[in-house]
């Protein structure tokens, strides 16, 4: 991993976007869709850096959005637009109708509610196959008693003339394998509809580009399924594999305080700006850093905000910390950004792109006026 703590060009605190990186990911899943047959289109709910579209257009089929305005910005790609929510309110159907090309319906009484309004869009249903793969129960789509799509109980006996596909999301960073599971569930359960639908979404949670998942099975479970189900368009979203280890957040040590041990606070925070710290809860891996005892001298890293509980874990350093030293928090571009906040008026971090030449550019740097435009 490159050591960027040391760029005068980058300032502290910053999202780091490498350009290199998100390029290797894109060619992996252009590889899948070539030789599986299947397309991929950009989840926004987990990566939504609207400048790097220029970069993912020539791999990617498009954008999957769950609001009205992420439905516009993936607009903005200029290739397709796809549209899933739980509920959609008619102001949201009169906007989304001029905007998507697919969308997908949370149940049957919203599906008949707006149909008729969506003349020319390709509509479905999201259907939840009641099979667990997701380890973390915040992320879990298909738990008992979930808000999130139909079981097939609920489609007995229901005329489905209109919908073209269904969409099915219950994974979570998950591997080849729980796809393979997760395409046995949905067959055993709704194999009877399958004949009569356009295409299949299968949502996110597809971490193809996580060093060592098994591209291979990958693409020979999704070619079989293709070969049993020929007419078919299969359709995945990731949000997390597009952009997986695509660059870090640069923060900086602010001051050293003592209390049963040493804590360095930051001028970042885990609530405002990396808040799956503490809702998942997972410990970012820092560059040179290692957990705690392993090396020389022991640091609780915690945010600049108030929040008692804004701390992110316990690292251990080969030298002792000091105010202007940098940290390098690696893999925070999917699902951090798009959840950062302005609590407390914390600084939000700076964002930028390093480019394949090496050169640093800034895309957007944040005032006290995006601050003050929030709320009032």
């Amino acid at each position: 991993m490159a050591d960027l703590t040391q760029r005068t060009d980058i300032p502290s605190p910053c999202y780091v976007l490498e350009e290199e990186k998100l390029i290797r990911n894109l060619e992996l899943m252009k590889r899948v869709q070539d030789e599986s047959g299947v397309r991929i289109i950009l989840a926004l709910k987990g990566f939504s850096m609207w400048s790097s579209f220029d970069i993912i257009k020539p791999y990617l089929h498009g954008a999957t959005a769950s609001s009205v305005w992420e439905a516009k910005l993936a607009a903005e790609m200029g290739k397709e637009v796809h549209a899933y929510s739980p509920a959609y309110k008619k102001a949201d159907i009169e906007e989304l109708a001029t905007l998507v090309n697919h969308l997908s319906f949370n149940s049957l009484s919203q599906w008949q509610t707006h149909k008729d309004a969506l003349a020319g869009v390709s509509l479905g249903l999201r259907i939840n196959p009641e099979h667990q793969e997701a380890d973390t129960p915040l992320y879990d789509p298909a738990a008992p008693g979930s808000r999130l799509g139909l079981r097939v109980s609920e489609l007995e006996d229901v005329d489905l003339s209109g919908i073209d596909g269904f969409h099915c999301h219950n994974l979570c960073e998950c591997d080849s394998f729980a796809t393979e599971r997760t395409l046995k569930a949905i067959e055993a359960r709704f194999g009877d509809y399958l004949g009569q639908l356009k295409w299949l979404n299968l949502g996110g949670g597809h971490l193809m580009t996580r060093e060592g998942y098994d591209v291979e099975h990958l693409i020979k479970t999704l070619s079989d399924f293709k070969q049993r189900y020929p007419h078919l368009d299969v359709i995945l979203e990731p949000g997390s594999a597009v952009a997986w280890q695509t660059g870090p957040l640069i923060a900086e040590v602010v001051d050293v305080v003592n209390n049963d041990g040493d804590i360095a606070i930051l001028d970042i925070s885990a609530t405002a700006h990396m808040p799956d710290v503490l809702e998942m809860p997972y410990r970012p891996t820092i560059l040179n850093a290692s957990l705690a005892g392993e090396k020389a001298h022991d640091y609780r890293l915690g945010g600049n905000s108030c929040l008692a509980g804004d701390v992110i874990d316990t690292y251990s350093f080969d030298a002792p910390l000091k105010a202007g030293d940098r940290l390098q928090f690696e893999d925070m571009m999917h699902y951090t950004m798009v959840k950062t906040s302005f609590f407390n008026g914390v600084e939000h971090p700076a964002i930028g792109i390093l480019r394949k030449n090496g050169e640093f550019e800034i895309v957007r740097q944040f005032t006290y006026e995006d601050f003050k435009g929030r709320l009032s």
